[in-house]
């Protein structure tokens, strides 16, 4: 059996809720869990925490293979090993003493599930007690006493016969059960690494290493690869382009207040020949106002549920195009079959949390009405 464990106390004094916090979209730890999800070889996934908001935020991916474990305070303190937190887990379960214990760090949000599988293969293969990850980094390096460590300055190599030094990347390690109730260590035994490349060399720490992995994530991963080029833009009304709120004047006349950045979203895109549009479940004349003055080439009004997909299908039809080629942003649980179905979905930060949770979804920064729709629009024109 192959138990994945990933730490992830509340406490993190650099970068407040990191764990959480939104990578690509996304809270950071989902991408180390949708990793173990993705891999045939994983088991089981135990996420463990002293936060209710962690806890809550796991939950809510709805993962088959993930539980969460409860850490006892003592071991979630600022000078609390992770060993701590193993050991007080492992002593508490009943797992075979062979059973292979990888701990996983959520702070490598870059780890593929490829890794784990090649990983445990070559655990095996080199019959090995214990395995970690390294990079290979072609850097010449020093120590204090200025004097150099892994190479010859007077016959300093070009870099492409220069073979580099393994760095440990802290993104996961594998043991057995018994090895690390005995070590009381991570590793023991025979070690064995399992290099990964090298772009995986960063570790989540700092506020800057969050826009480097950031940045490669979206060069490296297969998070934007196959796509299809968006042809169609359309948006959600109440709680997107608005933020939800009832305005009523004096006369009880209905208002809604957009954002002028929105508009000028949809402006953007129409210029490099994306179809822009409107579909909701209202029907205001206020709404058909909106559309007329931003010239969009698609509104249709009073539509629930399946009403916004068939709507979706029949552009298509119009269009000559696929859902693939739709993008669509929306916030409430009445957007939710169209947002499944199209290219790319987005909703705002403020959305339903059942909206926030579909799968692949980008969750904006910014709130309906408060300059989502163009924060989405931008990520397109970028070529997401």
């Amino acid at each position: 059996m192959n138990i994945a464990f990933i730490p992830a106390r509340c406490g993190s004094k650099s970068i407040k809720f990191k764990n959480i916090k939104l990578f690509c979209n996304k809270p950071l730890i989902y991408w180390s869990i949708k990793a173990l999800q993705e891999s045939s070889m994983i088991d089981e996934i135990v996420v463990a925490t002293d936060c209710n908001k962690i806890k809550k935020t796991v939950e809510a991916f709805d993962f088959k293979k993930v539980r969460v474990y409860e850490r006892d305070k003592l071991n979630a303190e600022d000078n609390s090993s992770t060993e701590s937190v193993i050991l007080e887990f492992l002593h508490r379960e009943n797992f075979n003493d062979k059973d292979n214990f990888i701990l996983v760090q959520a702070t490598s949000p870059l780890t593929e599930a490829k890794d784990f599988e090649e990983a445990l293969i070559k655990m095996k293969s080199d019959n090995s007690d214990s395995l970690l990850t390294c990079v290979r980094v072609k850097r010449f390096l020093w120590n204090d006493s200025n004097e150099p460590i892994n190479y010859n300055f007077e016959k300093r190599p070009r870099r492409q016969d220069f073979s580099g030094i393994l760095i440990e990347n802290g993104a996961f390690y594998i043991n057995s059960v018994s090895n690390i109730i005995s070590s009381k260590n991570r590793l023991s035994g025979k070690i064995s690494i399992y290099e990964m490349e090298e772009y995986k060399y960063v570790e989540i720490d700092e506020d800057n290493d969050w826009i480097i992995a950031e940045s490669l994530m979206k060069k490296y991963s297969k998070i934007n690869k196959n796509r299809k080029k968006i042809k169609v833009f359309l948006s959600d009304v109440d709680g997107t382009l608005t933020d939800s709120g009832m305005y009523y004047s004096e006369s009880g006349e209905e208002l809604k207040k957009f954002n002028t950045r929105d508009g000028k979203g949809f402006e953007l895109l129409k210029k490099t020949g994306i179809k822009v549009g409107i579909i909701t479940s209202e029907d205001t004349s206020i709404v058909e106002r909106r559309a007329k003055k931003m010239k969009l080439d698609y509104l249709f009004q009073g539509l629930e549920h399946k009403g916004k997909l068939d709507v979706a299908l029949e552009i298509c039809k119009n269009e000559g195009i696929s859902l693939e080629e739709i993008a669509y942003i929306g916030d409430d649980v009445n957007c939710i079959e169209l947002l499944e179905n199209v290219g790319l979905a987005a909703c705002p930060s403020d959305s339903v949390l059942s909206v926030k949770n579909i799968s692949n979804i980008n969750v904006m920064t910014k709130k309906g009405g408060e300059g989502a729709v163009r924060e989405f629009s931008e990520i397109i024109l970028s070529g997401y």
